[in-house]
């Protein structure tokens, strides 16, 4: 008998572990319109969501600027070297920095660029993503397997929807909206 409820034991403590760590950690994007909240997909990109949560719990997105917004495809924010508005903010190289970590390996997925989704910014190099992401505002299938998908909007879509839009073609905005501060829950 006790040899059963060693074996149940094990087999519980198993199934509560396996549960907790399959878990996708979750942010809180706060905007002044609302709260934006994020899960993030561990299993598919580990390392992309170990960067932005990394980067959040240092402070290095808040007061960074959405540079990049263009209507019906996305908001692109996450300059952290040239985009804080708090201390760095340079409009003319806004877009062009990352964070003083090194890039990223690509880690792209299966998952669609869909209305909602996160996913990171990069150059033309597949594996130089750093710190700067998108929003997609819309679905996008162009941009499947091309960039990593690493969360989604699971409340407060139409907070990002109000961020403010730039100039039609370049997405480049003047006197933009920003990241007011990112949480990480616990």
């Amino acid at each position: 008998m006790k040899f059963k409820k060693i074996i149940f034991f094990i087999l519980f403590l198993s199934f509560t572990t396996q549960g907790e760590a399959m878990e996708n950690p979750k942010i809180t994007i706060k905007l002044k319109y609302g709260d934006v909240k994020i899960e993030l997909f561990n299993d598919v990109a580990p390392n992309h969501v170990k960067r932005i949560l990394t980067l959040s719990k240092e402070g290095k997105y808040d007061g960074v600027a959405f540079h990049r917004v263009i209507d019906g495809f996305m908001a692109q924010t996450g300059d952290v070297k040239h985009g804080n508005t708090k201390n760095s903010f340079n409009p003319g190289m806004v877009g062009t920095g990352g964070s003083d970590l090194p890039d990223l390996k690509a880690e792209f997925n299966d998952i669609p660029h869909e209305r909602g989704i996160l996913s990171m910014a990069r150059s033309q190099s597949p594996n130089s993503a750093n710190s700067q992401f998108f929003i997609c505002f819309d679905t996008h299938p162009h941009l499947d397997r091309q960039y990593t998908v690493f969360g989604k909007v699971i409340s407060g879509m139409e907070f990002v929807d109000q961020i403010k839009k730039g100039a039609p073609g370049s997405g480049s905005v003047d006197n933009p909206d920003i990241i007011e501060k990112i949480t990480v829950e616990k």
